[in-house]
């Protein structure tokens, strides 16, 4: 047992891009400015909570996780951790969390986090993942609510960009994680998770796909014609959006599924990219 396994069982990598996200909605708001430090500690806050949240996920999944090779080495299914420590730690994360986040910004953003703690770490991982092929699609929701977090944690309301910014990551989460389960279909098959690719097949997953790459690029434009953000943020978020659609549209010819990793591995960048694109365009319409 080290310090590793302990952050290991946060699923780190998903933790720091649910926070750079809950950040970019902080720091889209004047209201940060304000008031840095606290905002950064809420921050924290909201970053133990989604590292409680992913580490109760794998407790729920220790023995699924056993049997696949994607999630095998994680700390529970290797035996790295107990079970009483994993708990302990999550339990921990959990109270300091919440504590930071309710002293340091307000009952709203508290109130949206445990939503998304309970819907994540107890609806989706308990029921939704087993019970339909649109597991990944409901359950985004989640990790989509990030950017209203951050903007609520300085201005203890909720507004428009926000809300276009959720509904960008909800539209992504499909594309971005599909192509990995068409990429690990067999795992999921051996333990029974009812993923699109398995219940729907690979042809008509590809196709959705294409589906929600064209209504995630509709839903990207809708900030600049509400005025919300400049040329850069068009041109830039634009260009994105174009390529996930080509590669999505080559997936769909693609019958040995070779570019299924390209894809999920561009989806993350684009998260990314798409953010920074977002927070440049801000400081230009402040600075430019």
């Amino acid at each position: 047992m080290n310090i590793s396994s302990f952050i290991n069982l946060c699923k780190p990598k998903i933790v720091i891009l649910l926070t750079i996200t809950a950040l970019v909605g902080m720091l889209l708001s004047i209201e940060f400015y304000s008031n840095i430090s606290s905002s950064l500690l809420s921050l924290i806050g909201f970053a133990f909570l989604a590292a409680s949240s992913a580490a109760l996920n794998q407790i729920f999944d220790r023995e699924s996780d056993k049997n696949m090779d994607r999630t095998k080495k994680r700390p529970l299914a290797s035996g790295e951790l107990s079970l009483t420590s994993a708990l302990t730690f999550t339990a921990i994360l959990l109270f300091v969390g919440s504590s930071l986040l309710l002293y340091f910004s307000n009952i709203l953003t508290l109130l949206i986090t445990t939503f998304g703690f309970i819907f994540y770490s107890l609806i989706y991982t308990i029921y939704l993942k087993w019970a339909t092929p649109q597991n990944i699609v409901i359950g985004g929701l989640s990790g989509a609510l990030p950017p209203l977090i951050g903007w609520t944690a300085v201005t203890n309301e909720i507004s428009l960009l926000p809300l276009i910014l959720v509904l960008i990551i909800f539209l992504w989460t499909p594309p971005h994680f599909w192509p990995l389960a068409i990429d690990r279909i067999d795992e999921y098959k051996k333990e029974g998770v009812p993923m699109m690719p398995i219940a729907k097949g690979v042809s008509r997953t590809k196709k959705e796909m294409i589906v929600y790459s064209i209504l995630l690029f509709g839903a990207s434009l809708a900030p600049f014609f509400y005025g919300l953000t400049g040329i850069f943020y068009l041109v830039s978020t634009g260009l994105l959006n174009f390529y996930f659609i080509y590669l999505c549209i080559s997936y769909l010819s693609d019958r040995k599924n070779e570019l299924s990793m390209k894809i999920f591995n561009f989806s993350v960048k684009y998260m990314f990219l798409f953010f920074l694109s977002t927070y440049i365009d801000f400081l230009i319409g402040i600075y430019g």
